[in-house]
Formats: C-alpha cells, sequence, structure tokens
C-alpha cells in the first residue's frame, strides 16, 4: 500500500466493485475492499489493496472498515429481478435502503469526506407515453408503477442520500445500466447469458433492448463523480443501447459460436415467465432466473438513457459494447467458464492488472 488515506469500496466482490477497484488502483489511489459476511475474497487475491469485512445492515460492523478513509464509493446492493416473497422483499430493503442508510451515517460519523452511491437505471423515471425516449433523471419515478422490489429499493437508496446532502453530507449519485465486461466473479446475468451462449445451452431469448454500460466505463464515471459531481446531483452513466439481437451478435463475434438460438414473442415469454418465476422463487430460491417477468417488461419498455449531463459536466466519453464483450468473454475463458470445444480463444489476452484473479 502507498501511503495516504485509502478509499473505502463497498460491494468488493461484486461486477461493479470489482472494476472499480481495479481503475482506482490504475490510477495510482489506495483502496479498501469491504466484503459482504458471504463475499468470496477471490476478487481481491493478489491485488494491492487491504480488505475488510462487514454486513451493511448492522452499522457497528462499519467502524473498523471506514477508520481512516477519505473517500467512500458505496457500489454494494442485493440485485434482483424477482417480485419474491415478503422475506425476499424484507432482505431487499434492508440491504439496499437501511444498508446505504447506515453506510452514509456511519460515514458522517468517521468524518469521511465525500461519498459516491452508485444508483439504478431502472430506478430513473420516463416518459410512459413514450418509454423509449432518453431518459435524463428529469422525470419522477413513478411509486404506483408495477415495479420490482430492487427498482423501489434503488429509489430508496437514492432518497437516503438526499436526506443526508440535507444534513450537511457531500453525497453525490452515479447511476448504472446494465453492466457488461470482465471481472464478473460471481457471475452476473449477463455474465451467466454469454456463458450460456458460448457453452451452447441457450436455446431462446425474446425481442427487447435495454441500456447497456461498459464496466470500465461505469468505473471511470464513477471516478468523474467523485472528481467533478456536483454534491446531491444524480448522473447517468450508458455505453449505448441494443436489442438483444444485437447482443447475441456481439456473443457470436466473441466466441465464435454460431447463433442457433430461437427469438419468442415476448408476450408469449411473459406469460411463461409469470407462470415459472413464482414457482420457482418458492421451491428453488437460490436458483438464478434469466428472464423473469420483471426483465421482460424492462425489455418491452426499450428503454433509452441520455447521458449529455455526464459528457458536458463530467466529461464522460462512452466507449464500446462490443470491446466489452470480448473482455467478458475473455474473462470467463481464463477462467475455464467455456467448456464448449467449438468455442474460440479469445481475441485478446485478460490485461495483467485484471489477470491477478482470473
Amino acid at each position: 500500500m502507498s501511503n495516504g488515506a485509502p478509499t473505502l469500496v463497498t460491494g468488493a466482490g461484486g461486477h461493479l466493485g470489482a472494476n472499480l477497484i481495479r481503475h482506482l488502483l490504475r490510477h495510482g489511489e489506495p483502496v479498501r475492499a469491504l466484503l459482504g459476511p458471504g463475499d468470496d475474497p477471490g476478487s481481491v487475491d493478489g491485488l494491492d489493496v487491504e480488505w475488510r469485512r462487514a454486513d451493511l445492515r448492522q452499522p457497528e460492523s462499519l467502524r473498523d472498515a471506514l477508520s481512516g478513509v477519505r473517500r467512500v464509493y458505496h457500489t454494494a446492493a442485493k440485485v434482483s429481478t424477482i417480485y419474491g416473497n415478503a422475506a425476499h422483499r424484507r432482505e431487499i430493503f434492508q440491504c439496499n435502503v437501511l444498508g446505504t442508510k447506515h453506510l452514509l451515517a456511519s460515514a458522517r460519523a468517521a468524518g469521511v469526506e465525500r461519498v459516491v452511491v452508485t444508483g439504478s437505471f431502472s430506478a430513473v423515471g420516463y416518459d410512459k407515453a413514450n418509454p423509449s425516449a432518453a431518459s435524463d433523471g428529469s422525470i419522477p419515478f413513478d411509486p404506483f408503477e408495477h415495479a420490482m422490489p430492487y427498482e423501489r429499493s434503488k429509489v430508496g437508496v437514492e432518497h437516503e442520500c438526499l436526506k443526508a446532502v440535507a444534513a450537511g453530507q457531500d453525497v453525490s449519485i452515479a447511476t448504472s445500466c446494465a453492466i457488461l465486461g470482465g471481472n464478473d466473479f460471481v457471475p452476473s446475468r449477463m455474465g451467466r447469458t454469454l456463458c450460456d451462449y458460448a457453452n451452447g445451452r441457450l436455446r431462446a431469448y425474446v425481442d427487447g433492448g435495454f441500456e447497456f454500460v461498459a464496466a470500465r466505463d461505469i468505473a471511470e464515471g464513477h471516478r468523474l463523480v467523485m472528481e467533478k459531481g456536483r454534491t446531491g446531483e444524480r448522473y447517468i452513466f450508458s455505453t449505448a443501447f441494443a436489442t438483444l439481437d444485437e447482443i447475441l451478435g456481439h456473443f457470436e463475434s466473441a466466441s465464435g459460436v454460431p447463433r442457433r438460438q430461437r427469438r419468442l414473442p415476448a408476450p408469449l415469454f411473459a406469460a411463461l415467465a409469470g407462470v415459472t418465476s413464482p414457482v420457482l422463487s418458492r421451491l428453488l430460491p437460490r436458483h438464478p432466473q434469466r428472464l423473469t417477468p420483471g426483465a421482460i417488461r424492462l425489455l418491452r419498455l426499450r428503454r433509452h438513457a441520455d447521458v449529455s449531463k455526464s459528457e458536458r459536466e463530467l466529461g464522460y466519453r462512452p466507449t464500446s459494447i462490443a470491446a466489452a464483450i470480448e473482455e467478458a468473454y475473455a474473462f470467463f475463458y481464463e477462467r475455464g467458464a467455456i467448456v464448449n470445444p467449438a468455442a474460440r480463444a479469445p481475441k485478446a489476452p485478460v490485461p495483467v492488472l485484471d489477470r491477478a484473479t482470473a
């Protein structure tokens, strides 16, 4: 570790946290990584960081993690696209909303100078008459919409941020879209989908699209918000809108595996998911679900993001979805997650800093 107060990154085991830590290290910043109670430390193995464990639902566990810290990136969250039962919804609320409330209060008590909190594009309001019109954050989230618990929880997260700002704390929000890229240790839903595709296990998909952000872009976006963002402001980060057809085209280009999936009508897929998702949630609560009713709803909206505020105020410049998928494929290939002999080797190796835990 270099001299100087470290920067704390919560959610170090997650897709965003793992990429943000590496991004900060590349910029010479000393980092302290915060892992949750059950997180695998493999995401930080081999990196020049110190790490701690804490449960955001238990504020007393945060004291040691925040001791001597100057700045905090709060990326930790429980991400889910299922509606779930009462226990699931309570867990989402406790982890995301109460966890953020505790983290901000503990950071304030520890004398932390500045906090950047990760927001979600799914919690940004949009024009109901024209859902695909680009959202810039000026339209409020509709609390009466049939939204997933995760979406509602991220609105609550932003509310906690604004309460902290009203109390005099320096907090800003970096809003993320669906992330694509390497260092996906868990892995994420899109990471699993890429592996399924390359391994010949993806049989069908639904028409629709969403805003995607390259892992390197959302990591850089967080750094830009920390350095230049205004207190109490939300900044949206996306690389590009893409349909699932286009995403599968990128999967094919990265893996060399020809596309053979059937595109099913969205209403049919939504009806099937509406039947199977509640059953899986009840009988196999830990089983990963790809296209849930909530995820299909978002894909059918084909929402677009307006990142002009981030470009204008922060100097944000998005890169490439294709490159992000190439990086993700290389990461999974080197970890042995791609087992299909027909899948080709990556076009480019994983960067040295990222290879430390590959």
